[in-house]
């Protein structure tokens, strides 16, 4: 009797060992299994650093869980002039590949953009200008004597698909094991682009011809005004210049006289001021925002690229349009 109720004991301390084993078991065993079901976000992933958010979303798109990404510029402030911030020189520093627009978005040689990549142990052959390959169209100043990059390439659909091309390529240059991936992404993301370009075509060519006419605050939309056969009319020419100066203001109103366009638009993110003094001077309404150095808060119309285009194009369509 003795020895089978030992024999019971040494079973039932045994089956309890087992069980607090299964219930304890090693941490670094768990991390193991984990480790096999990780997205490629969570490990190993590319470090990418984006100068403002239309990139940070293209980078998302393309890359998906290949890519880690850190924006710089963020929603509500100017690119062109941006000082960066200690969280960015560390991210920066740390950073696998860099993508940016170039065509003087980011100040040009001598900008902000140049100026951290050259105080970190950043090395220019991991930064990657996404407008690669696009032709640049420029602007004067307002005294007619210097002339500049325009920077606002991206407003052109035919544009946006030569970025998402130089941004698959920067990926599969810095992770050729994930090519597949990247090229089958931004493959459904340029025929979306694709897409894109034709319902500007089909939208801009039912306007009226003498209505064809997009007046805004800043020249920004020169690209896209040029590949679809719109008239500009701006205030000013770009951001980092004198915004709505009384001969600004004139000399806009002059044009509005000559061409007279049905409707007036006004950017996301500048002063509205100036045009509400050339809409009450000219007696011409403001129909309404457009996007045009950032795409939206997240949750608001525009909070993609893709959306951002969308949204502008039906803004237009709509505006040039409403005195039918």
């Amino acid at each position: 009797m003795k020895l089978n109720k030992v024999i019971k004991i040494i079973f039932a301390n045994v089956f309890i060992a087992l069980f607090l084993i299964g219930c304890n078991t090693d941490p670094a065993s768990t991390e193991e299994v984990i480790d096999e079901e990780k997205p490629a976000s969570e490990e190993g992933a590319l470090e990418v650093i984006t100068s403002f958010t239309l990139l940070e979303d293209m980078a998302t798109e393309i890359g998906g869980d290949y890519i880690n990404v850190y924006n710089l510029v963020p929603t509500g402030t100017d690119p062109h002039e941006y000082s960066p911030l200690p969280d960015d020189i560390k991210a920066v520093s740390n950073a696998d590949m860099l993508l940016y627009n170039g065509l003087n978005l980011e100040g040009g040689d001598d900008g902000w953009f140049a100026k951290i990549i050259e105080s970190t142990d950043q090395d220019w052959a991991n930064a990657y200008q996404v407008t690669e390959g696009v032709e640049p169209e420029y602007i004067q100043s307002d005294d007619g004597r210097e002339e500049e990059i325009n920077p606002h390439s991206f407003l052109d659909p035919v544009v946006g698909i030569t970025m998402a091309e130089n941004t698959r390529d920067a990926f599969i240059k810095a992770d050729p094991d994930n090519e597949d991936f990247y090229q089958e992404n931004a493959e459904k993301y340029i025929d979306t682009l694709k897409e894109m370009d034709e319902q500007y075509k089909t939208k801009i060519n039912e306007i009226p011809e003498e209505d064809r006419i997009l007046v805004t605050s800043e020249r920004a939309y020169q690209y896209m005004a040029k590949r679809y056969g719109l008239k500009e009319g701006f205030i000013w020419m770009i951001d980092t210049e004198e915004n709505g100066t009384p001969e600004q203001i004139t000399s806009l109103i002059n044009f509005i006289e000559e061409n007279e366009p049905p409707v007036l638009f006004v950017e996301t993110n500048v002063d509205r001021r100036p045009m509400e003094t050339v809409s009450s001077e000219s007696g011409v309404e403001i129909f309404g925002e457009l996007y045009s150095d950032e795409i939206g808060e997240p949750g608001e119309e525009g909070d993609t690229y893709l959306k951002y285009l969308q949204y502008n194009i039906d803004v237009i369509y709509e505006g040039l349009t409403s005195k039918e």
